[in-house]
């Protein structure tokens, strides 16, 4: 199992010593831009961890957040991308079919990029009507690392938002995830 952290503007000082990877939240929506995110890109690298962008879905349009999210994460070859589908501050959600739609978006705009769904356990079980997460799974349901309580194949299982979002990944090595990520 390999570590990892995510992060948002929120984290302004995060440590990458014993991580293997590491998601930088890029986007949201139609009209945010993570205002940190260069500078947390910068660390990632710096650190040779595993990189990922994650956009925060909104409501509608999913097709327009898409181009957004990878106009603005800029990803390079072996990059993770990956949608956040939760609920929004305004206590809405983006429905199934506008996941599967941004999802499919990113891949057709970003073909040599894996694209993983980021949920809840909730959301999964209860929200979800298609179990399509793209190329992978990145559950969040916190509890024991790497024992998400849900049947579905996961690569990503984040159990703790304390003191920062820690997740598992289910691949041996550093380099077997970054094999991955190629495509």
């Amino acid at each position: 199992m390999l570590h990892g952290v995510d992060v948002s503007a929120f984290q302004t000082e995060f440590d990458t010593d014993g991580l293997d990877f590491v998601f930088v939240k890029a986007t949201e929506g139609r009209s945010y831009v993570n205002p940190k995110l260069r500078s947390q890109v910068k660390r990632v690298r710096d650190s040779e961890c595993v990189l990922g962008f994650y956009h925060f879905l909104w409501p509608g349009h999913p097709k327009d957040q898409a181009a957004y999210f990878l106009e603005h994460a800029s990803p390079r070859e072996g990059d993770l991308l990956a949608v956040d589908w939760e609920q929004t501050g305004e206590g809405t959600r983006a429905g199934s079919a506008d996941k599967d739609r941004f999802i499919r978006e990113v891949k057709r705009l970003s073909p040599r990029h894996r694209v993983l769904l980021y949920c809840n356990r909730a959301f999964w079980t209860g929200h979800d009507t298609s179990g399509y997460a793209g190329d992978g799974l990145w559950i969040a349901d916190y509890g024991k690392p790497a024992a998400p309580r849900i049947e579905a194949a996961w690569r990503i299982h984040q159990y703790t938002d304390h003191p920062l979002d820690k997740n598992v990944a289910d691949f041996a090595t550093r380099e077997a995830m970054r094999s991955w990520a190629a495509n």
